[in-house]
């Protein structure tokens, strides 16, 4: 049955891939974003060009400050269903624009939640990130764990959205569901990414940045990966879960109508592993230069995805190798080298 569908953060690099996913389903789809310049505007308009070329897709150019027009876009347009991807994403951008992670995570995921419980939305899935399990080091990371020592900003508004959404789905029976995204790659992705930025380096002659003396380890996931496990949650609304117990509490779950999902590769990779599967596939050796951890990093992560395969039967499975020779095709196309 096809679905109207709000896809916030459109322009970026998920909102668009899941975009281009549901339009090749046939449902109709309104992007939103707001154009910022974190990174290249350029790339963004790019990507909504390729949509805007598509039957079905609108595009509205809005921030998600603003309250009186969010609230008017669903008053207009009557959304079944909401996939809200656009965020301030970067963990080291906000250690020093702060004020940024307020304005669009929380104000911005407020009017969100307030315009889904007045405007009867069916189901809200958005994004969260692995960064939420901060300081917690026990492997691999369970949505079933707590997750109260964030280790940036970025980290606590995106574990303030998941107790937001719980709230809405508590007083207001809205189903929400959250996915804690780790470490996305692949074509069209975000230029301050680690891949990224290897990459542009690698090909100009520049050296790397390699953080904690390359002694990291990230469960890198394809973008194709996350968008299968995003378009199967969007159409499975979360349910309560009838067993839970306040006595023995469940961060996962809830007697409302609300879950989190872990989404990554569940096999977490050596960035020195990364770094020589890119030389590789470039045909060049990189000049690096070893760097301590920074602050707001985490050494390590890799996720739990036993209840994504249980609930929504799908698990990430592209290999490294393969995501990494993908991107490395889309790069140089893009860039005409």
């Amino acid at each position: 049955m096809t679905q109207k569908i709000l896809v916030t953060g459109a322009a970026g690099f998920i909102g668009f891939h899941l975009a281009q996913r549901l339009l090749g389903e046939g449902h109709e789809v309104v992007g939103l974003d707001n154009l910022n310049s974190y990174y290249d505007v350029n790339l963004k308009k790019k990507r909504l060009a390729r949509l805007e070329g598509v039957a079905g897709f609108r595009f509205r150019k809005l921030d998600l400050a603003a309250g009186e027009e969010i609230s008017s876009l669903f008053e207009r347009e009557k959304f079944t269903l909401v996939a809200h991807l656009a965020a301030q994403a970067g963990v080291r951008y906000s250690l020093t624009n702060p004020q940024a992670y307020i304005d669009s995570n929380l104000v911005g995921f407020m009017n969100i939640l307030e315009a889904c419980r007045h405007h009867q939305v069916r189901h809200l899935t958005y994004a969260s990130s692995s960064s939420v399990y901060g300081a917690n080091t026990r492997m691999p990371f369970s949505i079933h764990d707590n997750v109260d020592h964030p280790v940036s900003l970025y980290a606590a508004t995106k574990k303030a959205n998941e107790l937001m959404a719980h709230t809405y789905s508590h007083l207001y029976g809205l189903p929400t569901t959250g996915l804690r995204f780790f470490t996305v790659y692949g074509p069209w992705g975000r230029p301050d990414m680690a891949l990224f930025l290897f990459t542009d380096a690698i090909l100009n002659g520049r050296p790397i940045e390699v953080y904690n003396h390359g002694r990291m380890q990230r469960d890198f996931t394809y973008i194709d990966d996350i968008i299968e496990g995003v378009a199967r949650v969007l159409f499975h609304p979360a349910a309560p879960n009838l067993k839970w117990d306040g006595a023995a509490p469940d961060p996962g779950t809830s007697q409302a109508p609300y879950r989190l999902y872990n989404i990554g590769n569940n096999n977490p990779v050596e960035l020195m592993d990364l770094i020589g599967s890119l030389e590789k596939n470039l045909g060049r050796t990189a000049d690096k230069i070893m760097l301590p951890l920074q602050p707001g990093d985490v050494p390590a992560t890799y996720a739990d995805v036993d209840d994504l395969i249980r609930d929504i039967g799908f698990k990430p499975a592209t290999p490294i190798d393969t995501g990494i020779a993908r991107f490395v095709d889309w790069y140089r196309a893009y860039f005409g080298l």
